[in-house]
């Protein structure tokens, strides 16, 4: 009886499973089902979850300027990359010295980090800084330093070093390692969930950003995809609000595919990042400091 209730409560949770993960997946595949349908027939017929009327309209006229997408791929791709790892780097090395006690103003330091979580200066005083003082605007290195620091992933770093035994430093430096060496050798390596989960966050922050670019950048050529894709919805909207001035909204809507194209951009605004989960999946785990030092 015990073995029955067992088996049914284990496939009760599978199936619990099953159907939250379907919900999260049927969105992703009606978002690209819309995107190959012909906007006739998304008037006509609705939404489905396979195209009534298979057309690539929607990715022809987001690809009616191709340079411009591959070039606002590029931008974004060594944004995300460079950011990323940058952000890691700074947030790993500052989190690591607030743990060590040794650190000289260790107290007083820690306040200067918690501090921008009470009082924040706003958007005026980061323009002029980047603008005026750093003399940033319109460079690539603007849409990264915007950021290159965060608090929040300052004190998950710093509580997760926190959990990384005494002991294994202290033998670290018996055995003459220096505290780059040891930050590198062991602290990093052994970080591995806490960089990972920080760092697909992050990633997903740069590559959703086009708020920053719509401020600090004017050349073509700097234009990340999100900012690059926004311009093509707002587009749309102006061309669709100007033909339905003279036409009728079943006209005007035939002609641009405006439905179809805003889930094209979708389509390729999260296709490349999403293949990060599957690949940071196994660094989620807790725990890999467990057996590292023998009791």
């Amino acid at each position: 009886m015990l073995l029955r209730k067992l088996h049914f409560s284990t496939l009760a949770i599978h199936l619990i499973f099953i159907a939250l993960s379907l919900a999260c997946i049927a969105p992703l595949l009606l978002v690209v089902s819309i995107s190959f349908t012909g906007e006739h027939s998304l008037m006509l017929d609705g939404y489905h979850f396979w195209p009534q009327k298979f057309s690539t309209a929607a990715y022809k006229y987001v690809f009616s300027g191709a340079s411009s997408i591959l070039n606002a791929y590029g931008v974004t791709i060594f944004v995300t990359a460079v950011g990323t790892l940058l952000h890691l780097l700074i947030t790993s090395m500052l989190s690591y010295s607030l743990t060590r006690p040794e650190v000289t103003h260790r107290k007083a330091l820690t306040f200067f980090v918690y501090l921008p979580v009470l009082f924040n200066g706003g958007l005026v005083p980061q323009y002029i800084l980047l603008t005026r003082i750093l003399h940033l605007k319109d460079t690539i290195w603007v849409l990264i330093i915007v950021y290159l620091v965060s608090t929040v992933n300052v004190l998950i770093m710093k509580n997760f070093f926190r959990t990384i035994p005494d002991s294994l430093i202290e033998s670290a430096r018996i055995d003459g390692s220096g505290e780059i060496r040891t930050f590198f050798r062991i602290a990093l390596p052994l970080s591995k969930p806490s960089l990972a989960t920080i760092g697909l966050f992050v990633a997903i922050a740069y590559w959703n950003d086009w708020m920053t670019a719509s401020l600090y950048i004017e050349s073509p050529k700097l234009r990340p995809l999100q900012y690059l894709l926004q311009s093509l919805m707002n587009n749309i909207g102006y061309l669709q609000s100007n033909a339905q001035a003279s036409q009728s909204m079943e006209s005007a809507i035939g002609m641009l595919p405006s439905e179809g194209a805003r889930m094209a951009t979708c389509v390729l605004a999260i296709g490349p990042i999403i293949l990060l989960y599957p690949l940071l999946q196994k660094y989620f785990e807790k725990g890999l400091t467990i057996g590292a030092v023998k009791e």
